[in-house]
């Protein structure tokens, strides 16, 4: 199976973050980014398949549009957007990256 996947959890409230816009974004040789796939995180927080193609090496982010889910929960955050860039290498067919979110921080881990 070829996919990268994201789960976003809120510290703050102690539950997933459901509703999280999220876009997977590949980089060009020009340095450009592209966008690969939007989709926003289910009920768990989850977005289990951000990819409708091949794996292909590369530079890649992907950018969470913390500003909306904040404003959804009557929240004011620090980070309106969160990049989490990422080298994909030959070989590789799943990577699953996890965001643990706050209104003042976060932080992020290569999962399984």
């Amino acid at each position: 199976m070829k996919r990268i996947s994201t789960h976003v959890l809120d510290v703050n409230r102690g539950k997933p973050a459901a509703g999280v816009p999220v876009r997977l974004e590949c980089q060009d040789a020009s340095a450009n980014w592209r966008v690969v796939q939007s989709a926003h995180t289910d009920p768990d927080g989850r977005c289990s398949q951000l990819l409708s193609h091949d794996l292909q090496s590369g530079i890649y982010r992907l950018a969470f549009d913390t500003a909306s889910y904040f404003q959804a929960q009557k929240m004011e955050g620090l980070y309106p957007v969160v990049h989490i860039t990422f080298h994909v290498r030959d070989g590789e067919s799943q990577l699953h990256l996890p965001l643990l979110l706050s209104a003042n921080g976060y932080t992020t881990y290569r999962g399984s």
